[in-house]
């Protein structure tokens, strides 16, 4: 039976460039210490949390970037403009590597409790911080909690956005469809492929609320390629929520050399891509006069 459902899926047309059979867009949220600590202000009386998210671009994106230039993998990373300021050479290094950054705040906002003049306060922002510190006007948006308000759409469609990666609504690419006419790429991601379900504890703030424990490091590199590889047997558009300070640790590392090695072992039927190029490609495919 699975050898019948996969000769199926493989039999589909493809949906991506050069007859791929699948995309996959690695995608990582460098949210250092920014967060819920240091929205409400208690960062300030709590170093062990503030150590434990500089970790993350201080020590664990080297790290990462130097696993993804030995796969030769491109990834995109989702950085709060806070963390720009705070850590450039390392941002800096995502460029000179030729990876992708976009937007994901400044604080790492909560979009959702904000006004539509307080989102775009914010975007304004971390613009002009990009542009400042970095030389470049990303295209992307990820939305720093997981959620937005209504009007948040097409706010980054009028911003000149051309893509998020924030919602959950299919496992290919779809549109945001408003008043506004197509609006922006969606590249949807998963819960269950964002690390913090599987690797992340902390205290003071307890997140994820109830963990009590790590999920075996092996059980989690298989969890992660098998979901990998039924997207690819579909021929859909996988793409991931990691964080550096969680996935990034030494031991972890093998965990993502496991899921990349699964990846790389399909040669050129995956096109593994920015989230970018994803969405120019699904803009080119579907002609917004199109029905």
């Amino acid at each position: 039976m699975i050898a019948k459902t996969a000769t199926i899926s493989a039999a589909k047309p493809t949906l991506w460039p050069e007859g791929r059979q699948s995309a996959v867009a690695l995608a990582f949220d460098v949210d250092g210490p920014t967060g819920d600590a240091m929205l409400d202000g208690s960062l300030l009386s709590n170093p062990r949390y503030f150590t434990q998210g500089a970790y993350g671009p201080w020590r664990a994106l080297p790290r990462l970037l130097d696993l993804l230039y030995a796969y030769g993998l491109k990834a995109t990373f989702f950085v709060p403009t806070w963390v720009v300021e705070h850590w450039p050479s390392q941002c800096e290094r995502i460029l000179k590597d030729a990876h992708e950054i976009a937007y994901h705040g400044h604080y790492h906002e909560v979009f959702i409790d904000r006004s539509w003049r307080q989102q775009l306060d914010i975007m304004e922002r971390s613009r002009e911080i990009f542009r400042r510190r970095l030389g470049v006007t990303p295209v992307g948006f990820r939305t720093p909690s997981g959620d937005w308000s209504e009007e948040t759409a097409e706010l980054l469609h009028a911003f000149g956005i051309i893509y998020s990666s924030s919602m959950r609504g299919d496992d290919r690419p779809y549109f945001h469809r408003g008043a506004y006419g197509r609006g922006l790429v969606e590249i949807p991601g998963r819960w269950d492929i964002d690390d913090y379900t599987a690797l992340a504890y902390s205290e003071e703030p307890d997140f994820p609320i109830g963990l009590d424990r790590i999920s075996a490091y092996a059980d989690v590199q298989r969890n992660w390629c098998a979901e990998f590889e039924g997207y690819h047997r579909e021929g859909l558009c996988w793409t991931t929520i990691l964080h550096p300070k969680v996935c990034a640790k030494p031991g972890r590392l093998a965990i993502l050399e496991g899921l990349f090695k699964a990846i790389t072992a399909h040669g050129s039927g995956v096109w593994t891509t920015h989230c970018s190029e994803i969405a120019k490609w699904w803009i080119g495919q579907h002609p917004e006069t199109a029905s």
